[in-house]
């Protein structure tokens, strides 16, 4: 549908819609809106998005869940040498959404991103081997000392995102290694585009260019809708990855990946931020098994001097 009236036309963000402002005498404003049946132009515009829609995910390689986290020696940041690294769990959540709503009809490409060394080309496989149709690798060599923060992160994702064009970004809701849950808000301002943070479910209309979300806050279930485009981070509850088979993961050794790096983008990461040490929490003492009561009070009394 499209709205038109009698008096100066201004066009809304929507380009289907067009809203007139009618002007009094008084310079009070007064609006007044007439619904008119959509042109023949605007249908087969709005058709032709639906059937092109694109959903981008933002991948990142972190330090496996499974692995115990270590200090380098020297205390400037996590030990990565010899250790296993995978796809951030929330990431691949976002991945495995993206493709079952591609199987579900409402999108028709899946592309992966990700930010880091050359190793990083390996979670872009990952997600390949899942299911994803291409993937960008934005090439940055990390520096313990000037981590790269969300903020430039997002900046690299919005360049990514002008170029691809995606109706929707899904990304994790935050990485197990820093666990600053800022990236996929940031990209949304940066967008300008409406974020549904933390998704339990998803669903898309593809039709009406939009997406339902349904996040879990402390009272309940809270539904929120979004006009497409818009950006979605995901919560442990929205599914379970699938595992990728060994066709998938020969199937992916062939599929492109396209390499950028951030100055290509025109994306200025340099960071204000300079870690100076890291060190690793202390060691706990060992607990002590009490006998009674009366002995309990006495080591909080004697001992810990808390009574």
């Amino acid at each position: 549908m499209r709205m038109t009236a009698e008096s100066e036309i201004v066009r809304d963000s929507n380009p289907q819609l067009l809203a007139s402002k009618l002007i009094s005498s008084t310079h009070r404003p007064a609006l007044r809106l007439c619904l008119l049946p959509a042109s023949r132009e605007e249908e087969e515009d709005s058709a032709a998005a639906a059937a092109d829609m694109k959903i981008l995910v933002a991948v990142k390689r972190v330090v496996d869940y499974a692995v115990k986290v270590r200090v380098r020696p020297d205390r400037t940041g996590v030990e990565t040498a010899n250790v296993k690294m995978s796809m951030n769990p929330f990431c691949e959540i976002a991945v495995e959404e993206a493709l079952r709503l591609r199987e579900a009809g409402a999108a028709s490409e899946v592309v992966a991103a990700t930010i880091g060394p050359a190793q990083s080309a390996d979670t872009l496989r990952t997600a390949l081997a899942m299911g994803a149709d291409r993937a960008v690798h934005v090439l940055h060599d990390p520096d313990p000392a000037r981590p790269l923060l969300p903020l430039a992160v997002a900046k690299i994702l919005r360049a990514v995102a002008l170029q691809e064009k995606p109706g929707l970004v899904i990304l994790g809701k935050q990485a197990i290694d820093d666990d600053c849950n800022q990236t996929g808000q940031m990209l949304a301002g940066l967008l300008q585009w409406p974020q549904g943070t933390f998704a339990s479910k998803v669903l898309l209309d593809k039709e009406k260019q939009k997406a339902t979300v349904e996040r879990e806050v402390d009272g309940g279930i809270e539904t929120i809708c979004l006009d497409l485009p818009a950006v979605i981070t995901t919560d442990l509850r929205l599914n379970q990855p699938r595992y990728a088979t060994l066709p998938n993961i020969m199937k992916a050794k062939s599929k492109v990946i396209k390499k950028v790096t951030p100055e290509e983008l025109n994306v200025d990461i340099r960071s204000d931020m300079e870690v100076i040490e890291v060190n690793e929490p202390p060691k706990r003492k060992a607990g002590v098994i009490l006998s009674s009561v009366d002995e309990l009070l006495d080591k909080l009394k004697n001992e810990a001097r808390v009574l």
